[in-house]
C-alpha cells in the first residue's frame, strides 16, 4: 500500500513538472530555430543519387579460360554523401573489387569486374552495389561470347554405362556460363 501511494505521488509530481514545462515551451520558440528544422526536415529526404557511366559491359568474344576485366565509375549527382556498402555478384566467376566506398556529391567513384572467362556461348552475369540511395540497388552486367579454344586439347568422352535399374539422376545446370555445375 506505501508503495502504491509513493507511486501515485511521483506521478502527479511528474505531471506538474510537465505541465509547467509545457504552458512555457511556446514562449521559448525561437523563430531561426524552426526555421533550422524547416530545413533539416526538407532535407531528411535528400538520398544521394548514383549515375553509371554504363549500365553493361560486353567484353566481346573471348577464348574460353582467358581472363578479362572492366571498370565500372559511378557519379554521385546528389546533394548527399553516397555510400556504397557491398557490390557482389551472381557467380563466383565474376569478382568485383577495389570499389570506392563514399563518394561525395559531384565526384566520381568506381569498381573494377573481373570475369575468368569460362563458360560456353553467350555469358551474362549481374552484379549488384548496395547502397544508400533511395532505390538502395543498382544491377549491372558483363556480357560475353565465348568460345572454345581452338588450341585446347580435345576432351574424349568417358564411357559411361547404364544401370537400367538406378534412379539416380546427376542434375546439370542450364544458365549460361554455368555449364559443368552439378547440382544434385
Amino acid at each position: 500500500m506505501l508503495f502504491r501511494s509513493v507511486i501515485l505521488g511521483l506521478s502527479a509530481l511528474c505531471m506538474v513538472a510537465f505541465t509547467s514545462c509545457k504552458e512555457d515551451a511556446a514562449s521559448k520558440i525561437k523563430s531561426e530555430n524552426v526555421a533550422v528544422a524547416a530545413e533539416r526536415d526538407a532535407n531528411a529526404g535528400d538520398f544521394p543519387v548514383l549515375k553509371m557511366d554504363k549500365m553493361e559491359h560486353d567484353f566481346g568474344t573471348i577464348m574460353n579460360g582467358t581472363p578479362v576485366e572492366t571498370i565500372f565509375k559511378y557519379t554521385n549527382t546528389g546533394n548527399s554523401m553516397l555510400v556504397v556498402s557491398n557490390i557482389k555478384s551472381t557467380c563466383g566467376c565474376t569478382v568485383p573489387s577495389n570499389y570506392t566506398k563514399e563518394v561525395a556529391p559531384g565526384e566520381t567513384g568506381q569498381f573494377t569486374v573481373k570475369f575468368n572467362g569460362k563458360g560456353n556461348g553467350k555469358v551474362s552475369k549481374s552484379l549488384t552495389m548496395t547502397t544508400n540511395t533511395e532505390k538502395g540497388t543498382e544491377v549491372v552486367k558483363i556480357t560475353a561470347m565465348v568460345e572454345a579454344d581452338p588450341n585446347a586439347p580435345q576432351k574424349t568422352p568417358a564411357k559411361t554405362s547404364v544401370n537400367p535399374l538406378s534412379t539416380s539422376t546427376t542434375k546439370t545446370s542450364t544458365q549460361p556460363g554455368h555449364e559443368g555445375h552439378n547440382h544434385n
